[in-house]
């Protein structure tokens, strides 16, 4: 067994701050409102912390717990997820709004725009996420899902699990699919050899593409590799080729631009 490779999706995180903890980790794209939001892996690591002391501190989130996310791949998305992992939880990626999809799940963490179906099920604990771009909570709501923005910034930077994740747990929960945590770390060691993403890489994927390919393709593979990510959300093609230049974008997933690799498909 070789001791140095990452055991956890918390492990793949470490492994980046490590390796270069200021540098640009995930810059966010929204075309649809014009927002831009870069985050180094210093940046991420603190969101990561923050929302895993919320979920354990708050919740009991630990080994054992199962946490629904119903969100759209955003970076916000990104620390919800490695939150999660680094209690050692399990994250069921699910529609949610299906009921008798959530029977017992422990925490649901859902979009603002997501919310009313939910409240109408049984859920023990329910968080809202506005997903706005500078983490703000959400405007003009007054259900009973608890405002994840307003609730994050209270918890520490500094995380430490209850419990150390363990690699043989499950990790992921998405349609008739079960990863174990260290399943999910090395198949995004797998993954990010097989597409041929390189240490330094800036990769460029959109929205769409990233739900399709799910959480292990568009977040745990460039990590697992070394890379940086450009999240692009509503895309507009028209504006990718300028971005990828601007961007000093290496590579993309999904999408063919000229004079950038494309991943997993022979040069």
């Amino acid at each position: 067994m070789d001791h140095n490779r990452p055991a956890t999706p918390g492990d793949l995180l470490a492994a980046t701050l490590r390796r270069d903890a200021a540098a640009p980790l995930v810059t966010f794209y929204d075309d649809g409102t014009g927002d831009r939001v870069e985050l180094s892996a210093t940046t991420l690591a603190n969101w990561v912390a923050k929302t895993a002391n919320l979920l354990q501190d708050e919740f009991d989130v630990t080994a054992g717990s199962t946490v629904a996310v119903a969100l759209p791949v955003h970076w916000q998305t990104a620390a919800v997820l490695l939150a999660v992992w680094s209690c050692g939880a399990t994250v069921l990626d699910t529609a949610a709004e299906d009921d008798g999809r959530l029977d017992g799940v422990d925490v649901v963490l859902a979009a603002q725009d997501r919310l009313a179906p939910l409240e109408e099920q049984d859920l023990p604990e329910l968080l809202g996420l506005s997903l706005h771009p500078l983490g703000m909570g959400m405007a003009g709501y007054a259900g009973p899902a608890r405002d994840f923005a307003l609730e994050v910034r209270a918890h520490g930077d500094v995380f430490t699990a209850w419990q150390p994740p363990d690699p043989g747990a499950p990790g992921l929960l998405v349609g008739g699919l079960e990863l174990t945590l260290g399943g999910l770390a090395g198949t995004a060691a797998e993954l990010a050899d097989r597409l041929g993403i390189a240490e330094g890489d800036r990769v460029l994927v959109d929205d769409v593409v990233a739900a399709e390919a799910g959480p292990v393709a568009w977040l745990l593979a460039p990590l697992a590799a070394g890379a940086s990510i450009v999240l692009v959300r509503s895309a507009d093609p028209g504006q990718l080729p300028g971005r990828a230049s601007a961007e000093r974008v290496t590579a993309t997933l999904g999408r063919t631009i000229d004079g950038v690799r494309e991943l997993g498909r022979p040069s």
